[in-house]
């Protein structure tokens, strides 16, 4: 019997748009071309992925009528062997509200061929959020990089020395490794040899990457961007030209680096002083300081750092509807729907953990990391206490994302919050600002141009937008005055 979808499909309507994992398309005039890069896509996508054929996102999710799907599901067969590798797909019949729609589980490809590529181009895609990307060259250079064993953080960092390394943080390491392991690297009486023991040093006094991130004095004097950049959406009511409010960038080392985004997350969340139930007040913030930072540690621990990353910074983004933390490289010996579940210890950079395990703030006082795992399920428990709702995570292989929700309480409202779907509604709020071109858009939402162009065209459906601007001026748009929402 066919599978029932009904369930996914709601969720994807009530969500706005496709996930990262499900992709829908209409198919009633056949397959359409853009399915070429969604199924590259999904093969590159960890667990790999799935495709509806019959269903029409413009239309609200809704099934529509597929004249022929067994000539569809031919289609898909011989489509997957246009692909190198060829792509490996379960393809079978589904049922949507009643609707029969084609159903193509993508198999992810197997690591040691990825990326996966169209023949005909010889290109090969990313998954997003909501969208097929084509992968630059160091995005390709990323998944070749991830055929082997991870070893990166043992590299020896070329010019540096002890001398490169910050004393108090170095007292504070060699003093924790022989209290905590006595009869394992704290047994070396000498401490250069322990440092060494631990792989902060090498043999010849050069310093390791792990051993220059976790204890340098100032590790961007060689790698610029092994920082977190960090930014909130500018506030309602903001100038029209202001982009963004809080703006930081912090570096040092990992310990430092964790602390600043510490601070900066104080001063940058919504808060509420609060009554307990004892009588003592506290500042309750938007969202929980516990969480971010495990996030943030888990980011600056295990964030790529082989050379196709060096050009990319952990980022931190605060939306009024969202909290988003990046960092280069994806999971390494798990999966997402194993985080929190599983206490698995795998880590992609083991050198850096061991040593960060040792490491603690100049300013709390807190161990930087336990190497427990126990940081998920922390999560998970202060967003359940402070009735948010889960953290969302998201895998492309080269890159992994944690969206943070507010409650709905502390959302921003909006007259059309009811109404719009996500998308259209971050669209709707940014052009509160003024007017805004699509490139504007982009920087405000950082969507890609196509969704925005998407949620424009309905809003402006619903006379809840309107364009200016005309042949030979820049086409910008605004919220329609007549609308009577804000």
């Amino acid at each position: 019997m066919p599978a029932d979808l009904s369930s996914l499909i709601d969720t994807l309507r009530q969500a706005g748009g496709d996930s990262a994992a499900v992709e829908v398309k209409a198919a009633a005039g056949g397959l359409p071309e853009s399915l070429t890069a969604t199924l590259s896509a999904l093969a590159n996508l960890p667990g790999g992925g799935t495709v509806i054929l019959g269903i029409d996102e413009r239309r609200g999710f809704l099934p529509v009528a597929l004249p022929d799907p067994q000539k569809l599901k031919q289609g898909l067969a011989a489509k997957a062997r246009s692909y190198v590798p060829p792509i490996v797909m379960d393809i079978d019949d589904g049922i949507v509200h009643g609707a029969p729609v084609v159903v193509a589980r993508v198999h992810e490809c197997d690591r040691s061929a990825k990326p996966c590529r169209v023949t005909s181009s010889g290109r090969s895609y990313m998954r997003g959020y909501d969208g097929d990307f084509m992968l630059s060259d160091l995005e390709e250079q990323a998944f070749l990089a991830s055929r082997k064993q991870p070893a990166f953080d043992r590299r020896p960092v070329p010019g540096s020395s002890a001398e490169d390394l910050d004393p108090d943080l170095v007292n504070s390491f060699v003093s924790s490794v022989r209290g905590g392991e006595p009869r394992g690297r704290g047994r070396f009486a000498d401490r250069e040899e322990l440092l060494r023991r631990s792989g902060v040093l090498l043999a010849d006094g050069t310093l390791t990457v792990a051993g220059l991130l976790t204890l340098g004095l100032y590790p961007q004097q060689w790698y610029p961007r092994y920082v977190i950049q960090a930014a909130a959406e500018p506030s309602p009511g903001s100038q029209p030209a202001a982009r963004a409010r809080n703006q930081a960038t912090f570096s040092g080392p990992i310990p430092h680096m964790l602390d600043q985004a510490m601070e900066w997350a104080r001063r940058t969340f919504d808060s509420a002083i609060v009554t307990m139930a004892d009588g003592s007040v506290h500042d309750q913030y938007a969202y929980p300081l516990i969480a971010f930072r495990e996030l943030i540690a888990n980011a600056l621990i295990h964030r790529d750092l082989y050379d196709w990353s060096e050009g990319m910074a952990v980022e931190v983004r605060l939306r009024r509807d969202r909290l988003i933390i990046g960092n280069p490289g994806g999971l390494y010996g798990i999966t997402v729907d194993r985080l929190g579940n599983d206490y698995v210890t795998s880590a992609r950079n083991p050198m850096l953990v061991s040593i960060c395990q040792h490491v603690y703030s100049a300013e709390t006082g807190a161990r930087t990391i336990e190497a427990l795992a126990t940081g998920i399920p922390i999560v998970t428990r202060a967003l359940a206490d402070a009735c948010l709702p889960p953290a969302h995570y998201i895998d492309t292989g080269i890159r992994f994302v944690v969206l943070l929700r507010p409650s709905p309480a502390q959302a921003a409202p909006t007259a059309l919050a009811a109404a719009l779907p996500p998308r259209e509604q971050a669209v709707y709020d940014a052009l509160g600002a003024g007017p805004q071109s699509v490139a504007d858009l982009e920087t405000r939402t950082a969507m890609p141009a196509y969704t925005i162009r998407r949620a424009l065209r309905s809003l402006r459906e619903q006379h809840l937008a309107e364009i200016l601007g005309g042949k030979g001026r820049l086409t910008k748009y605004r919220r329609n005055p007549s609308a009577g929402a804000s």
